[in-house]
């Protein structure tokens, strides 16, 4: 283990005799568990391999507490399946070696060993699933793709006494496997892909769906950012039988729509601001859209158009591209001349989106609901989060629980946000943010995310809910 570099690592020899004591005592515990593997015990076995999981999570930052009586039955399932099958270091052996140095490597052979295949499809029967999910494709990297396999390896361990109960495929560039990232060591497998820009990658639709077909994976993980928010992704999928985890591709093209957004907001009876489309309500069409004609009606498509919905509204007003996001296609405007010059600012930053209007809402706070959906339309509100501190339109930090509204205040919120996401069949995790005026207690509806944030860890520190798993 490197030495820790920066200020600490000037404190003393103490320090340093700390770090080299806890590389010895982990390097004494390996060995250790080696030792053991080799005995002939049943009790041995069993007790062996509470151990090497227990060691294995705590070497990935996992708690080592055991809490869920499902896993204990599927520890003496799998002891008894050791007892019949070999030595606990034949298990052992079959583990992959994960630390990628070069590109070069050979594959690594399966680690989920047939007890715990029939643990996991027992525990989905018993939940009334039917679709197990062993195998996931990582169609993302970097922090993403680390923090989703780090989250449903330590659920794997607390709930099914396997922290390898859940295979993972990674996708890698060369820039990744060059880095020696460490999403590529976490994984079991790894398949490169081209280098470049993301949409040679991770972005890359036709790509995902091609290493997940040929990879034999049960589902994709799309995690934030690349292609976690192309409606064209969970389509593909569909089609040759891999499941989403997220959004379908008719939710997520609505969502991605900010008027349709908010025309599905006003239907589901969730506050929103003064805009263009006040009071437009509206039933999906046969394609799972929004109407055209009502559609139509909430835009601003001429620079007159602009001027008469602000006059309406009342300045100052916020000129926003649907299609926008990430700072681009929003403009702020006092009056009627910053108006005209914002309209085609916000016309070529974003060409050929929809326009619409939103009045600004002064002193507002930047409050966000986490919900998750199913496929049976339930919905559950996990507290929330304010990211209200931004520059230039982009979030700096966020803190939660948000304490700037009333609990009775959130909790309307929170209840808003589940009607929302029950309202037009929402799957998966998905973040519903507001604009909350704190002088007036009053709340209105901003957009909602189809996908499961970055900053997922803060809901996660709050209530204890392990997001991605």
């Amino acid at each position: 283990t490197p030495l820790t570099r920066g200020p600490i690592s000037r404190t003393g020899k103490g320090l340093r005799g700390l770090q080299y004591a806890a590389s010895a005592a982990i390097l004494i515990a390996t060995f250790v568990t080696y030792q053991l593997a080799t005995t002939s015990s049943t009790e041995s076995k069993w007790g062996l391999e509470a151990a090497v999981s227990a060691s294995r999570s705590a070497t990935m930052g996992l708690p080592t507490r055991v809490v869920s009586p499902f896993m204990r039955t599927a520890l003496k399932s799998k002891a008894s399946a050791i007892s019949s099958t070999g030595s606990m270091s034949h298990i052992a052996q079959e583990r992959p070696s994960f630390r990628p140095e070069s590109k070069n490597l050979l594959k690594p052979r399966s680690v989920v060993s047939q007890a715990t295949a029939a643990s996991l499809e027992e525990y989905v029967k018993e939940r009334g699933g039917d679709r197990p999910i062993k195998r996931i494709l990582i169609a993302n990297n970097g922090m993403a793709a680390t923090k989703a396999m780090l989250s449903m390896r330590q659920w794997a361990f607390l709930t099914l006494g396997d922290v390898n109960a859940i295979e993972f495929v990674a996708m890698a560039t060369p820039e990744d496997l060059n880095a020696n990232a460490e999403f590529i060591r976490l994984a079991n497998e790894y398949v490169e892909v081209p280098g470049g820009k993301n949409s040679n990658n991770y972005a890359n639709v036709p790509l995902i769906c091609k290493v997940a077909q040929e990879q034999g994976v049960d589902a994709v993980w799309p995690g934030w950012g690349h292609a976690s928010e192309k409606p064209e992704l969970p389509d593909s999928l569909d089609k040759i039988g891999v499941k989403f985890i997220g959004p379908g591709g008719r939710v997520m093209s609505l969502l991605g729509d900010k008027i349709a957004a908010n025309i599905l907001a006003q239907t589901a009876e969730v506050p929103s601001i003064p805009w263009s489309g006040d009071g437009l309500k509206a039933d999906l069409n046969e394609e799972g859209r929004i109407p055209d004609e009502i559609f139509n009606k909430a835009m601003v498509t001429t620079e007159e158009e602009a001027v008469a919905a602000a006059e309406r509204i009342g300045f100052p007003v916020m000129l926003k591209a649907s299609e926008g996001g990430g700072g681009k296609g929003i403009r702020m405007s006092d009056n009627v001349e910053e108006l005209r010059t914002n309209f085609v600012q916000v016309s070529n930053e974003v060409p050929g989106s929809p326009m619409f209007m939103m009045q600004l809402c002064k002193e507002a706070r930047h409050l966000e609901v986490q919900i998750v959906g199913d496929a049976h339309g339930n919905a559950v509100a996990l507290n929330g989060r304010d990211c209200s501190t931004q520059r230039r339109f982009q979030k700096i930090f966020e803190e939660g629980p948000p304490i700037i509204a009333s609990k009775d205040t959130f909790q309307l919120m929170e209840r808003a946000a589940q009607r929302l996401t029950q309202s037009i069949g929402y799957q998966g995790a998905g973040t519903v943010e507001y604009l909350f005026n704190a002088a007036t207690g009053k709340f209105y509806f901003l957009e909602l995310n189809p996908r499961l944030q970055v900053e997922h860890p803060v809901t996660e520190g709050i209530t204890g809910i392990n997001m991605p798993a």
